[in-house]
């Protein structure tokens, strides 16, 4: 019996990895060299930050390390992104501030991602008024700059919940994009005949919108996120560095940057700032070109753009 458990383990896992060969969206996506380049930064950035996690204290590496470490030294054999004016080693601090930026940044974009995706469901499906409520709403909030109502937003929460105040103001103000998207390719599958058959065949309202019509919407929604998950990153570390979330000496890449270019980088201090701003950029560069990788594999109009 055990055998034959063995044998159908084994099939099974053979034909999800046929089925993974046979993907015309994996094919173009791994065809993609920038897309693969964007993916293999994403896993070394994650790959950093699990690490960083479990093998580092956070109290030591926010806490002043004078007699134990120089201040102000530049990278070297030992300290290789150089130590602060606190004498705290950047190195470990730059790839624990990866775990900040994976952790909030998919927190950010999974909570906009199921709200915006609420959203524009419901005012796709129900329309009229439902449609002119949700819409009109989500068009008030584009209308400012995503940065300028996240400073706005982030201030109505409390202090105490640090780094988590940021998350919440980038939901809201990411939530309108995903619920225009959503929306909008809602709107196409609605259109299509079999949409009127499984009502006539007396699906209920929930069932055909999440068996129905979510699946058939999850190309520009993966999209979507995925290009988000780099400006979130962005900006989370952008309401970091204008004192906005994270509390002083936490390793995150906007505080690192903050302390930088404040009290080193016009005293000639240059890595202080340079190693946190060099990884934030690569990481975000990375979310960009999977991407951009994504939606070209998804849109065959973008393919033929493209070539």
């Amino acid at each position: 019996m055990s055998t034959e458990t063995a044998n159908a383990s084994t099939d099974a896992e053979r034909s999800l990895l046929e089925r993974l060969r046979a993907s015309p969206f994996l094919s173009q996506l791994l065809a993609n060299r920038l897309a693969v380049i964007g993916l293999s930064i994403i896993a070394f950035v994650a790959i950093l930050a699990i690490y960083a996690r479990f093998t580092y204290d956070l109290e030591s590496l926010m806490a002043t390390r004078y007699g134990v470490n120089p201040a102000e030294v530049p990278p070297n054999a030992e300290y290789w992104f150089g130590t602060d004016g606190q004498a705290r080693n950047i190195f470990p601090r730059v790839i624990y501030g990866a775990w900040y930026a994976m952790l909030y940044g998919t927190v950010t974009v999974l909570a906009s991602t199921v709200l915006g995706i609420s959203f524009g469901i419901l005012a796709a499906y129900y329309g009229d008024l439902a449609d002119n409520v949700i819409m009109r709403t989500m068009d008030v909030l584009l209308s400012f700059p995503s940065l300028l109502l996240a400073l706005a937003l982030v201030t109505i929460f409390p202090e105490e919940l640090g780094l988590w105040r940021a998350v919440a103001a980038l939901t809201l103000v990411y939530t309108p994009r995903f619920a225009r998207v959503v929306r909008g390719a809602a709107l196409k599958v609605l259109e299509d005949e079999y949409i009127e058959a499984t009502r006539a065949l007396g699906a209920t309202d929930p069932r055909l919108l999440v068996r129905h019509v979510l699946p058939n919407c999850l190309a520009p929604i993966t999209v979507q996120s995925t290009l988000n998950f780099g400006l979130a990153i962005i900006d989370i570390a952008a309401l970091s560095f204008l004192g906005f979330g994270a509390s002083p000496g936490e390793p995150t890449w906007g505080m690192m940057l903050s302390n930088g270019v404040e009290f080193g980088l016009f005293s000639g201090i240059w890595w202080w700032s340079f190693f946190p701003g060099f990884v934030l950029a690569l990481t975000v560069l990375g979310f960009n070109l999977l991407g951009d990788g994504m939606r070209d594999a998804l849109d065959p109009r973008m393919r033929e753009t493209v070539d």
